[in-house]
């Protein structure tokens, strides 16, 4: 062989490699620059996983799609500060380029979302990063396991407390996944509720469970039909189809006609999954962001002379006061009554809290720098939030917000209020402290 074709034939093989450890290394199947995409929407209309890229190559956010190029466009349109939010409109800004992953339905785009969420950790999904609230599916570990959908909550305070073995999610939308559940559970049945060597249950009459109630399945067999259900929501559906396929041939040559003709129609269901109540629910899930709406985070200081000092942090959602995620903070250092490093601590403490839902705006009771102060500690953690200060005239009452754009002028309203619950907040907290203290003295 010639110096040069062989030369080519390495260089062939190096990029052959390079394209290979592209592939395996980004989670998108295939990418086009935002300027191009501008011109002309490019996206296939079919469902798949979408991600927007920062200028090196950085994942942003991560989305699904029934329909990508639709949902992609929606992105782009002239109301997105309504529909989305200030913290969504930002990360646009930043953005460069549109990656995309094509899947065969929906259902596996909402798994292969969730999974990468979860991976990638990209800072705009820090709805979607917030375990605490939404919904997991779980495997327990038992002799015939079952499948449950359970809350992160329920699982950090100790409420669910069966075995596990294999544990996926959070999904953010509970509709969505109640209705791939419903899928999943027509191709494969499982056991959720019901207790071996009972009465047959419902769901064994219906054809939902394989009967282990009742002895009708082998622990072996539910074993294989667990394993199935851990590989499609581990994204290995061809895996499991190829699989069935030699089980079904298998069968064939054994003259197990009944057996084959069963896996035959497992595959042609994987094949060909039926989500048309998922499709419908892709179009909730900005009702369900509206719903959350718009997250609005306000902290505050409170000390007399720099004695018994506290922080609060309030949350406003939706124009009203959410006083169930108020939290206060009893602050370890000595500031000395210096307000800014006692904002510095009770920022920094917030942000070790990763599974609380992270803020679209940040609201510091006071000028530029208590403003600037915040904006470091988020900008460190990757949370990248619209941060705003209220100013206060010689009477401490608000005068002015300073960091906020005349777009989102509609918001001020709701930014005052939780100002103003976190100085009464704090103010309550801190005359809490000191009775306590002088109590505790006497």
């Amino acid at each position: 062989m010639k110096k040069s074709q062989q030369e080519s034939q390495k260089l062939l093989f190096y990029w052959g490699s390079v394209s290979m450890f592209l592939l395996m290394s980004f989670p998108w199947k295939k990418k086009i620059l935002l300027a191009t995409f501008r011109k002309k929407n490019t996206l296939p209309e079919t469902p798949g996983v979408y991600f927007f890229l920062g200028a090196k190559q950085e994942v942003l956010y991560i989305g699904k799609a029934t329909v990508l190029r639709d949902r992609v466009r929606s992105y782009f349109s002239a109301d997105i500060m309504e529909t989305r939010g200030p913290k969504i409109a930002r990360m646009l800004e930043g953005v460069r380029a549109i990656g995309y992953h094509e899947t065969d339905s929906v259902i596996e785009a909402l798994i292969l979302e969730t999974s990468l969420i979860k991976k990638y950790q990209p800072p705009y999904n820090t709805d979607a990063k917030d375990d605490k609230s939404y919904n997991h599916v779980i495997i327990t570990k038992e002799k015939f396991p079952r499948i449950l959908i359970v809350r992160g909550r329920d699982i950090e305070q100790k409420k669910f407390t069966d075995p596990v073995k294999y544990i996926f999610g959070p999904f953010p939308h509970g509709t969505q996944l109640r209705e791939a559940m419903k899928i999943i559970r027509k191709i494969f049945p499982y056991r959720d509720k019901c207790v071996p060597n009972s009465k047959k249950c419902f769901s064994a009459q219906i054809g939902l469970c394989p009967g282990v109630c009742v002895g009708e399945v082998s622990a072996r067999d539910y074993g294989q039909t667990v394993t199935h259900i851990r590989l499609f929501f581990e994204g290995h559906k061809i895996a499991i189809i190829k699989k069935l396929q030699r089980e079904m041939r298998e069968a064939a040559k054994k003259l197990d006609f009944e057996r084959a003709g069963e896996i035959k129609k497992t595959v042609f269901a994987l094949e060909h999954i039926q989500d048309v109540a998922l499709i419908k629910g892709q179009d909730q899930e900005v009702t369900e962001e509206k719903r959350w709406g718009v997250r609005i985070e306000a902290f505050d200081v409170a000390h007399l002379q720099g004695e018994a000092s506290v922080g609060v942090m309030t949350v406003v959602e939706n124009g009203k006061e959410n006083k169930e995620e108020y939290r206060k903070f009893r602050l370890r250092e000595n500031h000395r009554g210096n307000d800014l490093s006692a904002l510095e601590e009770i920022v920094r403490r917030r942000l070790t809290h990763t599974r609380w839902r992270m803020p679209d705006i940040v609201v510091t009771d006071g000028a530029w720098l208590q403003r600037q102060v915040a904006e470091k500690l988020f900008s460190q953690s990757g949370t990248l939030p619209l941060l705003v200060g209220v100013v206060k005239d010689k009477h401490h009452r608000p005068k002015d917000i300073i960091g906020l754009p005349v777009e989102l002028a509609h918001f001020r309203e709701s930014i005052m209020l939780a100002n103003s619950e976190a100085h009464r907040f704090a103010i309550a907290y801190h005359r809490h402290r000191r009775d306590k203290e002088f109590l505790t003295a006497r």
